[in-house]
């Protein structure tokens, strides 16, 4: 099944493939490819069966983060538009997270901002070795805030503290190293690891499974509750519409560095 960005199927099994499909822009999201997750939440909330949730990136490149072309045109809106998208983008977020199946994410080529949240929020995650990681929404102005609850909880406070504050760009092993990954593959590999988790997780109970899920989630106060959630919205939005942000963005786009830089 299709929703232009986002492209969904079940198989036999109950194994979910969603696909990321904007590869002309490395799968940069924007309202479009939220909306198609959320399409594709909803399709899969009503699939008798379903026991797994396996999620790619079409094309080089898992996921690039946030369109910024689009981001820059969302800025110039309304307050009341900008704290919209934000909302949709963290309902999407916390979605995925609270998925009552397990969620696997297999990345290949970069996997920035965005991409690394939507990283965290997945049960099991297996990048290939070309894999490259980065929080980069600093370097635009922006800030990743609806995703560090999911960071903080796969890496740790104190990883996050140094890379979503500097932005450097990591590879898969230390990915890896510092929790964001669970396994390494070879390149071109991605099919076949990921292959053996699926089938790890069919051989499990399903309703236990989910149990297991949602436990774990609430022992490790990882649940984002709805007053946490409004909060990130809020500061999301509006760090959206400073100067910040409308500097950081026009830097991009004129590839230049950003008037912050004191070189």
């Amino acid at each position: 099944m299709t929703n232009d960005t986002v492209l969904w199927a079940v198989d036999r099994r109950g194994v979910a493939t969603v696909t990321l499909n904007r590869p002309q822009v490395n799968n940069a999201y924007n309202g479009d490819l939220i909306e198609g997750l959320h399409a594709a939440m909803d399709g899969l909330g009503g699939t008798a069966g379903l026991r797994i949730v396996v999620l790619r990136g079409n094309g080089r490149h898992f996921q690039a983060g946030a369109d910024l072309a689009w981001i820059s045109s969302v800025a110039g809106q309304s307050p009341a538009e900008n704290e919209r998208v934000s909302r949709r983008t963290a309902e999407a977020i916390r979605r995925l997270d609270t998925c009552p199946v397990p969620t696997l994410a297999l990345i290949q080529g970069g996997c920035f901002g965005g991409g690394t949240g939507i990283a965290a929020a997945c049960d099991a995650v297996v990048a290939s070795q070309d894999a490259i990681f980065s929080i980069s929404e600093t370097r635009w102005g922006l800030m990743a805030g609806i995703i560090l609850p999911q960071l903080c909880q796969a890496m740790a406070l104190r990883q996050v503290r140094r890379y979503a504050l500097t932005g450097e760009r990591f590879g898969a092993d230390e990915a890896r190293r510092l929790g964001l990954v669970h396994e390494v593959c070879p390149t071109g590999g991605l099919e076949a690891a990921g292959e053996k988790i699926v089938e790890a997780v069919l051989m499990n109970a399903p309703a236990a499974t989910t149990a297991t899920k949602l436990r774990s989630l609430a022992a490790g106060r990882a649940f984002v509750d709805d007053g946490e959630l409004r909060d990130l919205i809020d500061e999301h939005a509006r760090t959206r519409q400073q100067a910040e942000a409308a500097e950081g963005l026009a830097s991009f786009k004129e590839k230049r560095k950003p008037a912050w830089y004191p070189g």
